[in-house]
């Protein structure tokens, strides 16, 4: 039975089965093992490690703990009652309609990206005036339907996670800023620091950045200098404002000063920095990597959302989730009447009722007809199904983007 303890009640003979907190956080090879001496179980608190889930069936047990499914039913029960109580954004365009504009957007973002860190590289500085309109471009897709790009950042390639990260970064937290009320050269800075928030990562060796496994602490410690490293770098860029350097700067810092590079408490991580950092390790979490699969957007919120309780702020994560929705625009799926779709558009008051674009039948096992309904409208008005699930795609081998942007 796997169940969710304190790290303090940590003792040897006792099986990690999840450190509870973001892989690329912690500084064990692995995510699972048995505790073979005190130091292991000082090295997890040290990291900053909370709550960690144990292995019964591997190890000794706490009686009173809760179980994992239990832990899960007490959160989705929170997020089920804060789906509903925030508008999400004007849609001005479907999905289908920016969906095109959105696609050559990524990728032109991505191939910036790269030609920046090459640049970094060979010692070239930043050009931000580069930068700058690519930034808008993207703003002014999110405007027009947030649910295109976001959905399409889902997709990456495993070779090219390092530069489709930063774009996926920038594109959420424009949409996070929006979603809040910030004005639009605040939202415009902090979508340029998460262009640029892993500036440092250019500095980091292949070998280290793109290792097929877990690293090592000394590999860990590498990888920890890419903040500061990125922040000297711009720090060289002529007109760079100071919401990126600091977004760059503090994006790894965490709500109780476990983070790095310095080991800020929450009082004094700016804003924009505590809102980046639920973006970076939402988009990580839900990546696939060489070594890890991606979570499910759905289950990257809850965990998020669980996280919260020590390393980020809570009022973001809620606010954050009202910004992607429970059931983020391209997740797969399953409906009460057996169908499943891919969710298109968010509704204004209830995230638990976006627009969903059917086309399979579960109970007969069989493709329909596209379809597109609201989950928010009455009985015989194309609404009164529910979401009961989101459905891995590759279970069904289906892909959810390619209904996404058929009109």
């Amino acid at each position: 039975m796997i169940k969710k303890i304190d790290a303090k009640q940590l003792k040897v003979g006792m099986y990690v089965h999840d450190l509870s907190c973001d892989w690329m956080s912690h500084p064990f090879l692995v995510s699972q093992f048995k505790i073979k001496a005190d130091s292991e179980i000082q090295k997890i608190i040290n990291a900053g490690i909370h709550d960690v889930y144990i292995d019964t069936s591997k190890g000794m047990d706490v009686l009173d703990a809760p179980t994992e499914e239990e832990v899960k039913k007490e959160i989705h029960a929170e997020m089920i009652q804060l789906a509903s109580e925030t508008p999400s954004p004007i849609i001005k365009l479907s999905v289908a309609e920016e969906f095109n504009r959105a696609k050559q957007i990524k990728n032109q973002a991505h191939q910036l990206v790269r030609t920046v860190m090459q640049d970094v590289r060979l010692g070239k500085a930043v050009q931000l005036e580069q930068i700058e309109p690519m930034v808008e471009n993207i703003t002014e897709s999110i405007l027009r339907n947030s649910g295109a790009l976001i959905g399409l950042m889902r997709i990456k390639n495993k070779d090219d996670y390092t530069f489709l990260h930063s774009v996926s970064v920038c594109t959420l937290m424009v949409a996070f800023c929006r979603s809040v009320g910030l004005d639009t050269e605040t939202t415009r800075q902090a979508g340029l620091g998460g262009l640029l928030h892993d500036t440092g990562k250019a500095l980091v060796p292949d070998e280290v950045l793109n290792k097929p496994g877990r690293l090592t602490d000394e590999e860990f410690d590498i990888i920890k200098k890419h903040p500061k490293d990125g922040h000297e770098i711009l720090l060289q860029t002529p007109q760079i404002g100071a919401i990126p350097l600091d977004i760059t700067l503090h994006h790894h810092e965490r709500m109780d000063g476990s983070g790095y590079p310095d080991k800020l408490p929450g009082e004094q991580i700016t804003t924009l920095s505590q809102m980046a950092a639920i973006v970076d390790v939402y988009d990580a979490i839900t990546a696939d990597r060489c070594y890890h699969k991606g979570m499910s957007a759905t289950d990257a919120l809850r965990k998020i959302f669980e996280w919260s309780k020590f390393h980020f702020n809570p009022q973001y994560v809620q606010a954050f989730m009202r910004c992607v929705g429970i059931y983020p625009t391209g997740t797969l799926v399953l409906l009460e009447s057996g169908k499943l779709g891919v969710v298109t558009e968010q509704h204004e008051s209830n995230l638990l009722q976006p627009k969903v674009k059917l086309f399979i039948s579960t109970r007969s096992n069989a493709y329909i007809t596209p379809v597109e309904i609201d989950l928010s409208r009455p009985m015989g008005k194309g609404g009164a199904d529910k979401i009961i699930s989101h459905e891995d795609p590759a279970k069904w081998k289906v892909d959810p983007i390619r209904f996404l942007c058929s009109a």
